[in-house]
């Protein structure tokens, strides 16, 4: 039989529609559509595709059920060892992990893995009955995890199968961490994320919201409490700014925070209770996901333009190849080779009570030219002399990174972190103090939904060897 050289098409609603609402963009695979993407894979024997997933999908197995049309089967295999099946088919950057050692994909297009993992999910989640799962024999060990994101359910889910007693501590006031503060609905429904977490509460885990480790309780007091080991998995929530003139200027955010006021507190509704600057023109500063998520959420609140400010070119963006796509369709504009200087606001030197005063007005940017490369061997954006201008805009947004927050670190003594905030662990995601574990993104930095479920899964299988030994 013939080789399909592509990947079949993901269908997604029309730019035109999509723009302006936050119905999810990506329709998913038809059954049909499914089975013959499937007949794609080579079923290779030394299987690169796994090797290159951070949590090691038995990947072909699960392909090969699709293709027959045992999908609850193709669900079962990926469970095993993913515990957001749903979740990362739809946000997972397969093209830079399992699709890119796929065999098929050095003379022809990969085969679709991530949309055929989003297939599998979703239909075990729209068509298997619902089933209460058999609840493990307790150990008699309680183990605390800091944070409800990927890592922290991934944690919480693998140690409560093994029967141990999980409590998960969130600082907002609903599970999912980045999930569901960072990722827009059009990407992620929130209703896939609770899904996984009400699977989870099925499964015995407790969830606590509201709780700041480091404010309301302190990891010390974990122990106090009577875990035998704790895991942080608080991610990386503190947003860098660029320290330039004019960021504390009214309508200039954190993407963190713009996109946690409109995913998390709702400010997308018609009549929201949260504020946020809606309409006019925004500039978002950075060229990753969680610029093309800020971007594509600012149109849909009713920008009139959008421009995404990039200090390199396009090839150097770092966002996935399909969200860029996406956000062009969409009609933002990408002004890259720029890089802003100054954030420039009305003042009104005759009237101080103006309401208008302090205000974003627009954005003065230096164009760029790329030099040398730097030690990560990316080509160095080079500001080019006497090329400033001005960008008209309401609202900026800086997309610019995000780093762990501080808060765990000074109120553990004992833990020690590296010069970006990071905790130091070491291969088994065990800290400097001894029963405290952690990964994600608070180890390193801002990163993947899958990396940090690979993190949490390491640790997991660390604290259950640690208290398997551990005289009780």
């Amino acid at each position: 039989m013939a080789i399909v050289a592509k990947k079949h098409e993901m269908p997604t609603q029309a730019a035109d529609v999509r723009a302006h609402n936050f119905n999810e963009v990506a329709l998913g695979y038809s059954a049909e559509v499914a089975v013959e993407e499937a007949k794609r894979c080579l079923n290779c024997k030394n299987r690169p595709c796994v090797a290159g997933c951070p949590v090691n999908i038995n990947i072909p197995d699960f392909i090969s059920l699709v293709k027959t049309g045992d999908f609850e089967g193709a669900y079962k295999i990926i469970t095993e060892t993913s515990s957001l099946p749903a979740v990362c088919g739809r946000v997972c950057p397969q093209e830079t992990q399992c699709e890119q050692r796929c065999t098929l994909g050095i003379k022809f297009e990969p085969v679709g893995i991530g949309r055929l993992e989003r297939f599998v999910a979703d239909y075990h989640n729209k068509n298997a009955a619902a089933e209460k799962p058999e609840l493990p024999v307790q150990n008699g060990h309680k183990v605390a995890i800091v944070g409800s994101g990927p890592s922290g359910l991934t944690c919480a889910g693998d140690l409560a199968k093994k029967g141990y007693s999980v409590s998960v501590f969130e600082a907002l006031h609903t599970a999912g961490g980045v999930l569901v503060y960072g990722i827009p609905e059009f990407r992620l429904p929130k209703s896939i994320v609770q899904k996984e977490v009400d699977g989870l509460k099925a499964l015995g885990v407790n969830f606590e919201t509201n709780v700041v480790i480091g404010k309301t309780l302190t990891v010390d007091e974990l122990f106090g409490l009577g875990y035998d080991a704790v895991f942080i998995g608080s991610g990386a929530g503190l947003p860098n700014f660029m320290n330039i003139p004019g960021e504390s200027l009214k309508g200039v955010y954190s993407a963190n925070e713009f996109l946690t006021r409109s995913n998390l507190m709702k400010a997308y509704r018609e009549e929201p209770n949260t504020p946020i600057m809606k309409g006019g023109k925004v500039a978002v500063c950075g060229g990753g996901n969680v610029a093309m998520d800020a971007a594509r959420t600012a149109l849909r609140l009713g920008a009139d333009k959008v421009y995404i400010v990039y200090r390199r070119s396009m090839d150097e963006l770092p966002a996935r190849k399909e969200e860029v796509e996406h956000a062009e369709e969409e009609g933002i504009e990408f002004k890259i080779l720029c890089n802003p200087v100054e954030i420039l606001g009305y003042k009104n030197p005759d009237d101080p009570r103006d309401p208008k005063n302090g205000f974003v007005t627009g954005m003065k940017c230096i164009k760029m030219e790329l030099g040398a490369p730097d030690a990560k061997g990316r080509r160095r954006p080079v500001p080019i002399a006497g090329s400033e201008f001005e960008l008209d805009v309401d609202t900026v947004i800086m997309a610019i990174g995000t780093s762990p927050n501080p808060l765990i670190k000074s109120t553990t003594e004992g833990l020690s972190v590296n010069d970006h905030g990071g905790i130091i662990v070491d291969e088994n995601g065990l800290t400097t103090r001894q029963g405290v574990y952690a990964g994600g993104d608070a180890v390193t930095g801002a990163a993947t939904v899958i990396s940090a479920m690979g993190a949490g899964k390491i640790a997991a299988k660390a604290i259950d060897e640690y208290l398997s030994a551990k005289k009780d």
